[in-house]
């Protein structure tokens, strides 16, 4: 390319698309399905294994009272443990059951064969691969906002 790309032109369309593909994934969804912050709590949990409530909403930047809520939910819906932490009795430590584990991996298939339709019914070879090449960027860009 001949000329520098303006920074803030590329984050203003990655935040266009990106919100609009978001959008568009959440309204596929059914009401039984769980809101986005039911989800992260519960993706997390997965990826990093077994946390506090309170470490959980540092990470996810809400109010523990929050995450509590959202951590009561899911407990109550069999998608997550709470045990007493060993290393502190006052605290409890949360986990993912099977049943939640199984939640996500249909909730990241779904996302990903719709994702799958529309690439297939509207991308070119040379678009898809682009695409492709995009993905590790994207989500580097995603792990330092």
């Amino acid at each position: 390319m001949g000329s520098d790309l303006d920074v803030e032109d590329v984050a203003g369309a990655l935040r266009v698309g990106i919100g609009l593909l978001f959008r568009r994934l959440r309204q596929a969804q059914s009401d039984a399905e769980l809101t986005l912050p039911e989800t992260s709590a519960l993706a997390r949990l997965d990826r990093g294994g077994p946390a506090t409530a309170t470490a959980l909403a540092r990470l996810e930047q809400i109010s523990p009272q929050s995450m509590g809520a959202t951590l009561a939910t899911l407990e109550a819906r069999g998608l997550l443990d709470r045990q007493p932490d060993p290393l502190d009795g006052r605290r409890a430590v949360v986990t993912v059951t099977d049943a939640g584990r199984a939640v996500l991996r249909n909730r990241r298939n779904e996302s990903t064969e719709r994702l799958a339709r529309a690439l297939s019914a509207s991308f070119s070879q040379a678009e898809l691969h682009q695409l492709l090449v995009a993905a590790p960027l994207i989500e580097r860009l995603a792990q330092t906002v």
